[in-house]
């Protein structure tokens, strides 16, 4: 019984996290884009970041949603095997955008901030990646791209970066993930 218990353990770690959802994918990319438009227009930029941070909470609750709908339709278990592994290897980069967000506002290195969070995100999207379908981890190299593009960019480039990242990277990856890989 033993046996059969760890030879069910071992498949399950070896297993893909297939749960990474396109239509959720789009849906942050659109917000990301109406985000942009918004913050572009902002007079200060502590409001520019609040406008970023309410993007970041809807696209978190989407995420989280489509990811909970699309692992429960396709029985995949998210405290288990491949989905607490994707999870595991999103959060760390993630949390150290996160961190280095108030760092980078009180040294007065603002326009480091896109970058910083895209370059970050797709560290996030690479590792996780790595347990997940092929299109996903490609998805974070670009992030990664757009991230170290935007850091040595004008600081007035960092809107465009954002919507070309956080928006128009996640539509058109979330295109190839709804089409190819159930939605």
């Amino acid at each position: 019984m033993d046996d059969l218990r760890f030879i069910r353990r071992t498949m399950e770690r070896a297993g893909a996290f297939t749960a990474v959802p396109g239509w959720g994918g789009v849906a942050m990319g659109v917000t990301a884009l109406v985000a942009s438009a918004v913050a572009t227009g902002q007079p200060t930029f502590e409001r520019w970041l609040w406008v970023w941070l309410a993007a970041a909470a809807i696209s978190v609750t989407i995420a989280i949603s489509s990811i909970v709908q699309k692992a429960r339709r396709v029985g995949l278990p998210l405290r288990t095997g491949p989905g607490r592994t994707f999870v595991l290897s999103f959060l760390p980069p993630v949390l150290a955008g996160a961190a280095l967000t108030p760092a980078l506002y009180f040294a007065g290195a603002t326009g480091a901030i896109p970058g910083t969070w895209l370059l970050l995100y797709g560290v996030g999207v690479v590792t996780a990646g790595t347990f997940s379908v092929r299109v996903v981890p490609v998805m974070g190299l670009s992030f990664m791209l757009a991230g170290a593009a935007a850091l040595f960019s004008p600081q007035g480039w960092g809107d465009l970066y954002m919507a070309g990242g956080f928006g128009a990277l996640h539509v058109a990856f979330g295109l190839v993930i709804a089409r190819r890989h159930g939605g």
